[in-house]
């Protein structure tokens, strides 16, 4: 259904603000058929990417490239691109039918043509029994549904999708989330996806660029950033939620011992250095860099509990447990070196909160 392409490049993209960069040097080349997500808490530029791409920012700086074609000095209504935006942007006098056949009445594509795509388009986000429906008689899942129809009908060669669930609660996250990546792999679409949710982007993406202050921090498939970020500020972006500031004991290649605890070395390193380690990756019970902690906080989430502790020394520290722990208990954590991602002090963290 859509419209095949080779390779989309973004070479030296740049946008400002007032003289202010919020998208500095971007460098980006995708696929045909490949789904890269735009990944990195408010204010990264990655908006600014995505819009930058359907041309509703013209550029400062770089270019882009569609194939062998320029397209930045393209008008967004000549790049054949699709569209999903995260407050639906559906018209509320329109049925479903009407809303999905929009763009192709405003192309002039055939009565019998447009007849045949807007009911594949249907059947595809599963809405044939809602056709002549209006957006106010629909689920918030359902109206996002005929967005992402509305979208792919054109046959486009990219869609671009800007934080597309972020309105939906957690169920039909989890359902659209499923959806998009079927209808992703159905119609073998390319597609950029925006958004600040980790889990989101792990679960949709082929490939994750981390933004940070409109620089790419790292691109990889999920797996590779998840478990192998480039520096400190993916790592906390990534999970990487403790984050303790030890001295710097002895460093061999790539193991460093930082106070009594054991870790992998990622860069290069001062007198003081940052151990990042997940909450999962936390061990009740011995084993190595053991540490006595105390139960500070429990929260019950089904199968496991998030705790949070206090080191001897005064260090907060977040796990997860499977063995039920009570405030005021006091237990044995352990952690493998492998599992310990040691950046240097002076690294730019992750912020405390991903908006």
């Amino acid at each position: 259904m859509s419209s095949r392409i080779s390779e989309l490049r973004l070479e030296k993209v740049s946008r400002s603000f007032g003289g202010v960069p919020a998208l500095d040097g971007f460098d980006l080349t995708i696929k045909g058929g490949e789904f890269v997500a735009l990944l990195g808490p408010s204010g990264c530029g990655k908006s600014t990417a995505l819009n930058c791409l359907a041309g509703l920012l013209p550029l400062s700086g770089g270019s882009i490239w569609l194939d062998d074609k320029r397209i930045d000095t393209v008008p967004p209504e000549q790049r054949g691109f699709g569209m999903v935006f995260q407050n639906y942007a559906l018209f509320p006098h329109m049925s479903v039918r009407g809303n999905i056949a929009f763009g192709l009445r405003m192309a002039r594509v055939g009565k019998a043509e447009a007849q045949r795509r807007v009911d594949e388009a249907l059947s595809l986000v599963q809405l044939v029994d809602h056709a002549e429906k209006f957006p106010g008689q629909l689920s918030g899942g359902q109206q996002q549904r005929v967005a992402i129809a509305r979208a792919i009908v054109l046959e486009p060669s990219l869609v671009l999708m800007d934080e597309p669930l972020s309105n939906l609660d957690a169920k039909l996250r989890l359902e659209m989330r499923t959806e998009i990546k079927r209808i992703h792999q159905t119609l073998g679409l390319t597609t950029v996806y925006v958004t600040h949710d980790q889990e989101e982007a792990l679960s949709l993406a082929d490939r994750l660029v981390l933004l940070r202050d409109g620089r790419v921090q790292q691109i990889g498939a999920p797996e590779d950033v998840y478990t192998e970020p480039a520096n400190r500020f993916v790592a906390g972006f990534m999970g990487y939620r403790n984050e303790l500031e030890l001295p710097v004991t002895s460093v061999a290649d790539k193991s460093v011992v930082l106070g009594d605890l054991n870790g992998t070395r990622r860069e290069d390193l001062g007198q003081v250095a940052v151990a990042a380690i997940r909450p999962e990756d936390f061990t009740v019970g011995d084993g190595p860099n053991a540490m006595e902690v105390d139960v500070e906080v429990v929260e019950y989430q089904g199968r496991e509990q998030a705790v949070q502790a206090r080191t001897a020394s005064g260090e907060q520290l977040h796990l997860r447990a499977v063995a039920r722990l009570a405030p005021g208990d006091r237990v044995t954590v352990s952690v493998p070196p492998e599992r310990v991602l040691v950046f240097a002090a002076d690294s730019p963290a992750a912020p405390e909160k991903v908006a």
